[in-house]
């Protein structure tokens, strides 16, 4: 529908420009004697074998020779055209002045040969006119096509990043389980319950580009309340998040790399410890923070590697560019990550 728009767009423009050029001189010497006459001659003919040459290279010649890179052909045959048309315009120009102009003034004026220079460079106006126009033309197509090509690349990109994210999440929540099975069977049970509403939002709710940050929240504290079932009374959890945000859109799964993160780096078997979890919406930007403390993990230890946070900021360059901020800050064994996207 918007290509049949804009092909009719295209042929009213042509047709306006051209009513324009032929109403012009008219209009200009409209009250003069013999106005009509003087107007056919001078006006209406020349501007007929214009529109034979524009369109002649508009749609036949450019495409076929010069955006094939048949450049002399083209000259060639555009030097042909406009010698036939002057030749053809000066002598229909002579016939009719011998016809409808009044003798006393004809053979007045400048030399016949100034005419046909003259007519020279105005012919070949319509050939560069042409060229110009056909080559913005297809410019602007061009690059709408590497806009789209980009976009769809861009597209498959984020969508392979979120399949990249869920067997990462769900391998990192199977083994939090796992690890409760022998331990607390109920608290499994609980787990694997809490586990298949997270599937659902995965499969049900994040194939959107946005969702509510309402739902976002919902999924973070779920996760969050899941986490909770594997550890003891030593790992305090706090978080705080926004409690109506109804109206807030944003891409999802941005934050649970980040809670992921603070879980696996911020838990010791030997020592109790805090982990903290804050979201707030200032004017337009929703800022995330997450504080634990920063225990080094065994070689051995493969849960995560790596690839939340990596597949996290890769998806912040594709949705928000430079919209967003994301600080790390690592000292007096406290792990503080600030993540800040404007919307």
């Amino acid at each position: 529908m918007n290509i049949v728009k804009n092909k009719r767009s295209i042929v009213f423009f042509h047709f306006l420009v051209w009513i324009i050029l032929f109403s012009l001189p008219y209009l200009l010497s409209s009250g003069q004697s013999e106005a009509l006459q003087k107007v056919l001659v001078h006006s209406w003919i020349p501007l007929c074998f214009y529109a034979l040459i524009f369109y002649g290279n508009y749609f036949i010649l450019i495409d076929k020779f010069l955006f094939r890179e048949k450049i002399l052909l083209f000259v060639v045959l555009n030097v042909i055209m406009v010698a036939v048309f002057v030749l053809v315009n000066n002598e229909i120009k002579t016939f009719l002045v011998d016809q409808l102009i009044r003798p006393e003034i004809k053979g007045q004026g400048p030399p016949k040969k100034l005419f046909i220079y003259v007519d020279i460079i105005s012919f070949s106006v319509p050939v560069v006119f042409s060229i110009a126009l056909k080559t913005t033309q297809k410019w602007i197509k061009t690059e709408a096509l590497q806009k789209e090509a980009e976009n769809e690349r861009l597209q498959s990109e984020l969508q392979h990043l979120k399949y990249q994210l869920q067997p990462h999440f769900f391998f990192n929540s199977l083994n939090n389980i796992y690890a409760m099975v022998d331990v607390s069977p109920e608290q499994s049970k609980e787990a694997i319950h809490s586990l298949s509403k997270l599937m659902r939002y995965f499969l049900y709710e994040t194939d959107q580009k946005e969702v509510d940050l309402n739902n976002e929240i919902t999924f973070m504290v779920n996760y969050i309340e899941l986490m909770k079932l594997r550890f003891n009374q030593n790992v305090n959890v706090i978080y705080h998040f926004p409690q109506n945000a109804k109206e807030i859109k944003i891409a999802p799964l941005l934050f649970v790399s980040l809670i992921e993160n603070a879980f696996k780096h911020g838990v010791s078997a030997s020592e109790s410890t805090t982990i903290s979890f804050d979201m707030k919406v200032e004017n337009h930007t929703v800022i995330f923070r997450s504080e634990n403390k920063n225990f080094s993990k065994s070689t051995a230890d493969r849960s995560g590697s790596g690839i939340g946070l990596e597949n996290l900021k890769r998806r912040l360059t594709l949705l928000y560019k430079d919209r967003y901020t994301m600080d790390i800050e690592i000292g007096n064994k406290n792990y503080i990550t600030t993540l800040a996207i404007n919307l």
